[in-house]
């Protein structure tokens, strides 16, 4: 089993940088009026990245008023919440 925690990790992290840097990138589009990207792709990010999503959207305040976008975060985010609970409980029982 620890052979498989720093190559999670290691996606984990690369996910939830990528969720944010894209978040980031349409943050800046938005506000130079160049082209956006889809709420489709941030959202697909948001499903594999989750934390950084979440830091994206409340950092660069990108997105937090618009719906239905915020409420399919949301949800994401609590799918995300129940798999780290599951996966704890789990690990708990051993």
């Amino acid at each position: 089993m620890t052979d498989a925690i720093l190559p999670s990790l290691t996606l984990f992290s690369i996910a939830n940088l990528l969720a944010f840097s894209l978040f980031a990138v349409d943050k800046a589009r938005a506000r130079a009026g160049g082209r956006r990207i889809p709420e489709r792709t941030l959202l697909t990010a948001a499903l594999f990245g989750g934390l950084g999503a979440w830091l994206g959207q409340q950092l660069l305040r990108h997105k937090t008023r618009k719906q239905p976008f915020a409420a399919w975060l949301g949800l994401i985010l609590t799918l995300h919440a129940l798999a780290l609970l599951a996966g704890g409980v789990l690990i708990w029982r051993g």
